[in-house]
């Protein structure tokens, strides 16, 4: 009888640690987030093409307001401690009134194929970029890469040519990729939700329902900031069809207790916990770079998952504070240093048509106040309470870790999250932007990411068979 019993036992055992477990995926979210009620006829899912274009009148208005403009004197020797620096701010609206050429940059956005198709009820406004040529007997390689707040589609102008051509930019083309870089509803030229609750998962599942409708069965995502979340969330909607997924910020979200226990004991015992010695330099003392950075830096959050509406008035209807709120997260979240230059370090890392291209995207559309909106969508049920922070994903995962982000996430932490983490990589230099501030490096990351995953058949349908 006891030797049956442990049979029983045995095999019990054996099963559960030879069968693998289904993990639970994340529900598609089917909404409607166009006017009044969904209508009964079916959508209209023309892909029609899209070119950025501005009116005179827009511009006279434009340069109007920024004529009467009102500037408050700074601090002596405040620098970029207090946010933007009204005396740097004074130059860049002189800059953009005298020297900034918008109708030369709008050549320059549509230099690439812009689109838009209707979805859940919403105008998606979406950039797609095709390789120039291809090696032969290759085919391109489908890319999602999604922006955040308060970049957009133009964060990606620099490295989309190095991923849709690599070999003529010293890179090599044994993966070359087909680019699209959609815009978030309620950023740009998307059209805004016009309803309530469209958050991450919403956005993911319509993304998902863009790259379904481009023809794209399986395809690579990338992304950072909300782009971060929203490429984890279509990991989790569809991992049969989302071959690898990369990121230049894999925050946590959901934290337990382990993460407590490194957080006081990493430091000294960082083995135990599976740090590496640049986790201890990035993350200690804790208080200075984890805890009170946090408490610096994320006031703009808690007002944009409050009262987004509020300050987006102001912001909507100023161009010059509408810059001064964008180019103090350029230059922060760029490099923390930064805050103790006059000019916010701004063009150590960027140039003026960048930061102001990136400014009127947000300015011709009226976007300000609907890209805000995501913060309170997403965080108003508060932060580890969502289905999909308690998910894992379990996709092919490359992370390239910038030293300058905000705030540090180490493999280990990530690793709980991300439980197929394949490549993760100390970068060299840069901070949140990374498409815009070094392409190149991030190019770089992710050709060797999909390298990996290609090389070592990491990815696979379900059911499918290793060849």
């Amino acid at each position: 009888m006891l030797l049956e019993v442990f049979l029983v036992l045995g095999t019990v055992i054996i099963y559960f640690l030879l069968s693998k477990k289904k993990e639970e995926t994340l529900p598609f979210k089917e909404g409607w987030w166009g006017r009044g009620q969904k209508p009964d006829t079916e959508e209209d899912t023309t892909i029609r093409p899209f070119k950025v274009e501005t009116t005179e009148e827009e511009l006279s208005d434009l340069f109007r307001r920024l004529d009467q403009a009102r500037f408050a004197e700074p601090l002596e020797n405040s620098c970029f401690h207090y946010g933007t620096n009204s005396v740097y701010l004074r130059k860049v609206v002189s800059y953009w009134k005298n020297q900034f050429n918008w109708k030369k940059q709008v050549e320059v956005l549509n230099k690439y194929p812009q689109f838009k198709t209707k979805i859940q009820g919403i105008d998606i406004h979406f950039v797609h970029v095709k390789p120039p040529h291809l090696p032969e007997g290759q085919s391109a390689k489908p890319l999602l890469m999604v922006h955040g707040w308060p970049g957009s589609f133009y964060e990606f102008y620099k490295i989309i040519p190095l991923l849709t051509d690599p070999a003529s930019h010293g890179l090599s083309d044994e993966h070359v990729f087909e680019v699209i870089c959609p815009s978030i509803p309620g950023y740009g030229f998307s059209e805004a939700p016009h309803k309530k609750d469209f958050d991450s998962v919403s956005a993911a599942s319509v993304f998902y329902e863009l790259m379904v409708r481009l023809g794209f069965k399986d395809f690579y995502t990338q992304g950072g900031d909300w782009g971060w979340l929203i490429c984890t969330n279509l990991a989790q909607i569809a991992p049969n069809h989302v071959k690898g997924l990369h990121l230049n910020l894999a925050s946590v979200t959901k934290m337990g207790f382990f993460h407590l226990l490194s957080v006081l004991l990493g430091r000294y015992l960082p083995g135990l916990f599976g740090f590496q010695d640049e986790d201890v330099r990035r993350m200690f003392p804790f208080l200075k770079k984890g805890l009170y950075r946090i408490l610096l830096e994320s006031g703009y959050a808690h007002i944009q998952a409050t009262k987004p509406d509020t300050v987006g008035c102001g912001l909507n209807d100023s161009p010059v504070g509408l810059a001064a709120y964008i180019l103090e997260k350029f230059s922060t979240w760029t490099d923390l240093e930064f805050r103790n230059l006059e000019d916010g370090g701004l063009g150590r890392k960027f140039n003026l048509d960048d930061l102001l291209t990136n400014i009127m995207i947000y300015w011709v559309s009226g976007s300000i106040v609907s890209s805000m909106r995501f913060y309170k969508e997403n965080l108003q049920k508060g932060i580890g309470t969502q289905k999909h922070e308690r998910l894992t994903v379990q996709v092919p995962t490359g992370i390239a870790s910038f030293p300058n982000e905000v705030m540090h996430t180490p493999q280990a932490w990530a690793q709980k999250k991300y439980t197929n983490i394949v490549s993760f990589h100390f970068m060299p230099r840069g901070g949140h932007f990374a498409a815009l501030e070094e392409p190149e490096l991030l190019a770089e990351d992710i050709l060797q990411f999909v390298g990996k995953v290609e090389k070592e058949h990491l990815w696979r349908k379900e059911g499918d068979q290793l060849p």
